[in-house]
């Protein structure tokens, strides 16, 4: 309930006689905004709504999943893209990190090959952040989760053309 302009010993005196506490909201306003309130309850309520926020907050980060060699295996390939759907869908970045040790790096192409499967298993939910780049004996590519898409609107029903608006009825008072 807004009171209006009251003198400030007036305003204790009302927030005093309602076991209350006159707390001023606005000070650079002319004259100062205050409100009665019961400012203990009110900033424990605030506290608790920080808290829950904090645990709903995710922190990102960056996940690294390394391949030791190009000549990976099929089942051991779906494995680590499951371990970065999970943390893709969680909300992380994630590295994919391939090393070529000796004669293999005459085939980067073999590589490149390993980084397109990964590309195509993961393009639902991911986007490529930076892609296959080769850097001595590795070569690397990071994949970031992809932005929800809108949900689409259903378009209206069309009004047909033959039919004509009728005028809203007068309103009497």
């Amino acid at each position: 309930m807004q009171v209006g302009i009251v003198e400030t010993h007036e305003a204790l005196a009302r927030a005093r006689a309602a076991g209350l506490d006159l707390v001023e909201v606005a000070p650079q306003s002319s004259p100062p905004v205050c409100r009665i309130m019961d400012y203990g309850k009110w900033k424990y309520a605030q506290s608790k709504k920080e808290r829950k926020s904090k645990t709903r907050h995710h922190e990102t980060e960056l996940k690294e999943i390394r391949i030791k060699t190009p000549k990976i295996g099929e089942h051991d390939l779906g494995i680590k893209i499951a371990h970065a759907r999970e943390f893709l869908e969680r909300g992380d970045r994630v590295q994919f990190g391939l090393r070529f040790r000796g004669r293999e790096l005459a085939h980067i192409d073999e590589g490149q090959k390993i980084f397109d499967q990964i590309k195509e298993a993961l393009e639902d939910i991911s986007k490529v952040e930076q892609a296959f780049r080769r850097e001595g004996r590795r070569i690397t590519m990071m994949l970031s989760p992809a932005a929800k898409k809108p949900t689409v609107k259903k378009p209206r029903a069309k009004v047909a053309a033959t039919e004509t608006p009728q005028p809203p009825a007068a309103q009497v008072q």
